[in-house]
């Protein structure tokens, strides 16, 4: 089963995911010489993101070996309000003169292909097969040809989503392509067409973090979590093995039978 942290509030959480973000990434540069991470966007990213991209965790170790992916995108422009590529750009790092994110390298991150597809008129589905090319290219391999993870940071939505897999998704069926095309959602905002990575690179990456705050999202913490699973009613169940960390504040925690 997963390991369930439980926070005071969410500025103790985002302390908490920075700390665990750093030592598990250090732990890959210095075992394997380079870390893989796939980033996540919301709330919860933006708290952290701050946090990471200041002193000390800035320079707690050679971030210049990380490579930075995304588990999923919004389908809109890099400068949308609503990117999570910007998202990151904005807070997280430095890849211009003067800047004080973190320094990684501008050819080790690698957002999804949108301002591409949509500049040149190539399509969602060109953006998703070419992110999924530059995966097997870069990414070492495990289980059932999926690329592994040192860390897979994840939010949940309200309805038990993780990336942009919601209930019934086709992502979850057998056979998913690695990465994949999802229309706009008509029950969750923001109601935007979406990419996504095929959600069992969570089953195998090595580690998953999952953040989760407030009173809203008690009752589906507490079902994804202490449920029967379900993963095609609640994806963010594909979170409950023993690789993943979910961090909640006292609120999102006041469900769970186990604390």
């Amino acid at each position: 089963m997963a390991e369930v942290v439980v926070l005071p509030d969410p500025e103790a959480l985002a302390e908490a995911a920075a700390e665990r973000v750093v030592g598990v990434l250090a732990a890959a540069v210095a075992g394997r010489g380079i870390a893989h991470v796939a980033l996540t966007g919301g709330s919860t990213a933006v708290a952290l993101y701050v946090r990471l991209a200041t002193w000390p965790r800035r320079e707690a170790f050679d971030w210049s070996r990380v490579e930075l992916w995304w588990g999923d995108e919004r389908y809109v422009p890099p400068d949308h309000a609503a990117s999570c590529a910007r998202l990151a750009l904005d807070i997280l790092l430095d890849i211009g003169d003067g800047g004080m994110g973190l320094p990684v390298p501008a050819e080790r991150i690698h957002p999804f292909p949108v301002e591409a597809a949509i500049g040149e008129g190539l399509g969602a589905a060109w953006a998703a097969k070419t992110y999924a090319e530059r995966l097997r290219a870069r990414v070492p391999v495990g289980r059932d040809g999926l690329p592994v993870f040192d860390l897979v940071l994840l939010g949940m939505g309200a309805d038990g989503h993780i990336l942009s897999v919601f209930p019934g998704s086709a992502a979850l069926a057998a056979g998913a392509p690695l990465a994949m095309a999802v229309p706009a959602p008509t029950h969750i905002e923001p109601h935007l067409p979406r990419l996504t990575l095929d959600p069992r690179v969570v089953t195998v990456a090595r580690h998953v973090l999952v953040m989760c705050h407030g009173a809203a999202k008690a009752g589906r913490v507490a079902e994804v979590l202490e449920g029967p699973l379900d993963v095609a009613r609640l994806p963010a169940q594909l979170a409950r093995g023993d690789n993943a960390v979910w961090l909640l504040d006292a609120a999102a925690a006041a469900g769970l039978m186990r604390r």
